[in-house]
């Protein structure tokens, strides 16, 4: 089920800081900033060559890392994603071992134009865990 680690994200408190880290002290490539709205969150992408850094910051009151940025206020790790081939038959297999989904438990599309769903950290080791469909 598991497929290929697509991506580490950090939540930080300045995307544009953080993303400046990364090109000009690391010489990273850095993607262009994208809204997410119905994430609520904005996010560069670093092409790391076999895998992808995700820097997020939250974008509007209700964003979802936005507690978490109050609890590291410098940031931190926040979830790691990993690819499955059928994202519906990952959820259906992880309910039914016990796995909680997050959200209403349907696939919302990313930031890659692909659907996403996160699993509930506690039931990972106290990761929170993307799935997004390769």
């Amino acid at each position: 089920m598991l497929g290929r680690l697509n991506h580490v994200a950090i939540a930080v408190p300045d995307l544009q800081a953080a993303a400046a880290v990364y090109r000009d002290t690391l010489g990273a490539r850095v993607s262009a900033a994208q809204a997410l709205p119905e994430h609520g969150v904005t996010v560069v992408f670093i092409d790391t060559g076999n895998t992808k850094i995700e820097l997020l910051e939250p974008l509007g009151e209700a964003s979802p890392i936005t507690a978490f940025l109050e609890k590291n206020p410098s940031g931190g790790m926040h979830h790691v994603c990993y690819e499955v081939d059928d994202i519906l038959a990952a959820r259906d297999r992880l309910q039914a071992s016990g796995a909680r989904v997050l959200g209403d438990g349907n696939p919302r599309i990313g930031a890659h134009g692909k659907p996403v769903l996160f699993l509930h950290p506690k039931d990972f080791l106290g990761t929170l865990v993307e799935l997004e469909q390769a």
